[in-house]
């Protein structure tokens, strides 16, 4: 088996990956960061995300696995004191592989029919470099509303927890096929309207958001910051492609929430 370390490269995480790396050389395994079958991220959440885009060419044959070195975090499930126990794990192949979607977001441009096309593990956000963003919101190719606001944030399930959550989104279990798109402080008077509530959608859906005013806008992929110029649209769909974890023990997600979110020692 073939595997590859992503740190998150400080003094701690940086020592836990050079011990990893020895245990499971000596138990045969083999360091390829080019094509590895699982890969280790030392660190947080943070650090998973730059190894899911590390490798997001390579997501049919990659498995990921998360040490955390600060917070529980909810892709960093092992401790930094059960280093040795998850290296021989590894080494016997004793694990099962979870499935979790993720976000397709296409770029289309005004002026030559180019698009960009990027995957979301978290999250995709938009906002406006003037005050406010004015953007059509369209659902199945029909027109739903005319957004005003600070912004807009389209998740993933794995990701409801995060951004998604801390502008008033629901909470998704990450094995649902699914997306949820967000406001970011609506504009809501007797001129202007939103539905001003979060909408989960499946997986056959699309959501297609088009500038009324000015075609350029800060766009974030998970911690990827992008500045796109003379956008046409934006499309939003769950991606055919899936992120990939190896489970060694039962990893409950609603337990995740509980421990991060209220209280980990009732």
């Amino acid at each position: 088996m073939k595997f590859a370390i992503q740190s998150r490269n400080d003094e701690h995480s940086n020592e836990l990956m050079d011990r990893a790396k020895t245990y499971l050389t000596d138990f045969g395994l083999t360091w390829n960061e080019d094509a590895p079958d699982i890969v280790i991220s030392i660190g947080g959440d943070g650090t998973l995300l730059h190894a899911f885009h590390r490798y997001r060419d390579q997501l049919s044959t990659v498995a990921f696995v998360g040490i955390h070195t600060g917070h529980l975090g909810f892709y960093a499930d092992w401790k930094p004191s059960e280093i040795e126990k998850l290296v021989i794990s590894i080494s016997k192949k004793e694990f099962q592989v979870t499935e979790y979607p993720l976000l397709e977001a296409t770029i289309n441009y005004r002026s030559n029919n180019d698009q960009s096309v990027y995957l979301a593990l978290n999250e995709s956000t938009i906002k406006s470099p003037d005050v406010t963003l004015v953007m059509d919101v369209e659902l199945n190719d029909s027109h739903f509303e005319r957004f005003r606001g600070d912004g807009l944030c389209m998740s993933t399930p794995s990701g409801s927890t995060a951004y998604n959550k801390a502008l008033g989104g629901a909470v998704i279990h990450p094995s649902l096929e699914a997306m949820q798109l967000t406001e970011m402080a609506s504009i809501n008077n007797r001129v202007f309207r939103t539905v001003g509530a979060p909408l989960i959608l499946p997986a056959h859906h699309t959501c297609v958001l088009k500038p009324v005013k000015a075609p350029d806008f800060m766009v974030t992929i998970d911690h990827i910051q992008l500045l796109l110029k003379d956008v046409k649209s934006i499309q939003y769909r769950v991606a055919k492609e899936k992120v990939r974890f190896a489970r060694f023990r039962p990893f409950p997600f609603w337990k995740r929430v509980h421990d991060s979110f209220i209280d980990s020692d009732v």
